[in-house]
């Protein structure tokens, strides 16, 4: 019998039949319970995990990460192929980027998309051919502007006026040709929160859709330049294709327009495709979003009476989001009495140093008994974390059974993305590490920090050590 809501919870909350259900769409998809309880994921459970790596923890499923890569290109390809075009796919690697997932990607046929002199690091020492590269940002300084031209990126995506004699001049001085995509603004409001949304007009990213004529002019008219297309990512999280399908259609009418001067191979239509973290997201599934762009650009295309053009494609989050859970384990209770009823808080040993999406984005996230399951009547929680700062919260709202006590270990489903990649340093807590699972077996993709490791930054600490010498 399931209990009544507690009216503390969000309207879309609701009280589980089963507390220790592991409800489809958010967990890896290896993830099971063993006789006893116990989470297990790719083949090795929660509690061993913890015992061997410590927590807080990142876990990757790596089949789970490769399959969904794999068959997301899969899917794209054969969807333009049907309407007579190719498709491409770049991971997006500000989502979750490591010399190891770099080479899954590589394996899967996958593209890499980075947005630093950082992450182009992480891909070429993951063997990423560089002109499978592409190369992201709103302000790329000048030496990362050299970096990428000397080890012959693929692509740069200009994103402002400014970028287009720099990057002529990176490509001049290393002696290259560059290929390049300009970042434009569709001016479709994606309905996500307003830190995710990118393609409004009044903000950082990409040029106004209606400067682009101009623009692709002066970048014509760079010998050392090549312009492949335009470029266009409406937002981050994103549930539904309208938005992208409309994106589409005004970026395809400014492409027409520009054929008129040269051709124009590619199109790109960015990322951004959302993923479940609660029971309560129902995100369009990858296949329905293909069918629906390959539709529409045909559509377009037709009557535009233009040829179609590659399109290329920027996931990331719904390729290892999912993938992904993380691990803590319980420190302390309290239950808050609120108007004749109570919320159970429950603080655990990470927060927002290795989450800190909550505190940014207000996103939400579900969370389960993983080293056991219980018959308790299940309570309204909210995971807070050990950092100094009220809005450290891990998941604000969910239902654990009410047994749940200091010592329990936590699981957290989908941080596989933009977790780790926004893991921070507060209050001094050393960043977790990140394990693969598969077949039975765990290794370290990333290993944690240490409170040595920290110090070892400190040029005081330093001093201290050696008795002051310098």
């Amino acid at each position: 019998m399931t209990s009544a809501p507690n009216p503390l919870a969000p309207d879309w909350l609701r009280v589980p039949a089963d507390a220790n259900a592991l409800a489809p769409g958010l967990w890896p998809t290896s993830a099971t319970r063993t006789s006893t309880g116990e989470l297990v994921v790719g083949g090795v459970s929660a509690t061993a995990l913890a015992a061997e790596f410590g927590t807080p923890l990142y876990v990757i499923d790596e089949e789970d990460a490769r399959t969904s890569a794999a068959e997301l290109l899969a899917v794209f390809q054969a969807e333009f192929a049907r309407i007579g075009t190719s498709a491409k796919v770049y991971y997006a690697g500000k989502a979750f980027l490591s010399t190891e997932v770099v080479r899954w990607m590589i394996a899967a046929g996958l593209n890499i998309d980075v947005c630093s002199g950082g992450e182009l690091a992480v891909a070429l020492a993951g063997g990423a051919d560089p002109a499978r590269l592409g190369f992201h940002g709103n302000n790329k300084s000048l030496a990362e502007l050299d970096q990428a031209t000397r080890v012959g990126v693929g692509t740069i995506v200009i994103d402002s006026e400014v970028e287009i004699g720099r990057v002529a001049e990176a490509a001049t001085r290393n002696g290259r040709v560059q290929n390049v995509r300009l970042r434009v603004n569709s001016g479709v409001h994606a309905h996500t929160h307003n830190f995710l949304a990118t393609s409004h007009e009044d903000q950082k990213f990409g040029i106004v859709l209606t400067d682009a004529p101009k623009l692709v002019a002066r970048i014509r008219a760079e010998p050392a330049l090549n312009f492949v297309g335009l470029h266009c990512h409406i937002g981050s999280q994103i549930f539904g294709a309208d938005g992208f399908a409309e994106s589409a259609a005004r970026l395809l009418d400014v492409h027409a327009a520009l054929l008129a001067d040269g051709p124009i191979p590619e199109l790109n239509l960015g990322g951004g495709f959302g993923i479940a973290y609660t029971s309560a997201d129902e995100p369009t599934p990858i296949r329905e979003l293909a069918v629906a762009l390959a539709d529409i650009v045909a559509t377009e295309c037709a009557r535009l009476n233009i040829p179609l053009p590659v399109v290329a494609f920027e996931p990331g989050r719904v390729i290892i989001g999912r993938a992904g859970m993380s691990l803590y384990r319980v420190g302390t209770t309290k239950t808050v009495d609120i108007s004749g009823t109570s919320r159970l808080y429950v603080s655990v040993d990470g927060g927002m140093s290795d989450n800190v999406r909550p505190a940014l984005y207000g996103a939400d996230y579900a969370v389960r008994l993983a080293d056991r399951a219980s018959t308790a009547p299940p309570v309204l929680v909210r995971i807070a974390g050990k950092h100094c700062e009220s809005g450290d919260i891990v998941v604000d709202a969910d239902y654990l059974p009410g047994d749940v006590t200091p010592g329990d270990l936590l699981a957290v489903p989908a941080t596989g993305a933009y977790c780790w990649a926004l893991s921070n340093n507060y209050n001094f807590q050393g960043r977790a590490p990140v394990i693969a699972v598969l077949g039975g077996t765990a290794r370290v993709l990333v290993r944690g920090e240490t409170i040595a490791d920290l110090l070892a930054r400190d040029t005081g600490a330093q001093q201290s050590s050696n008795g002051g010498q310098s």
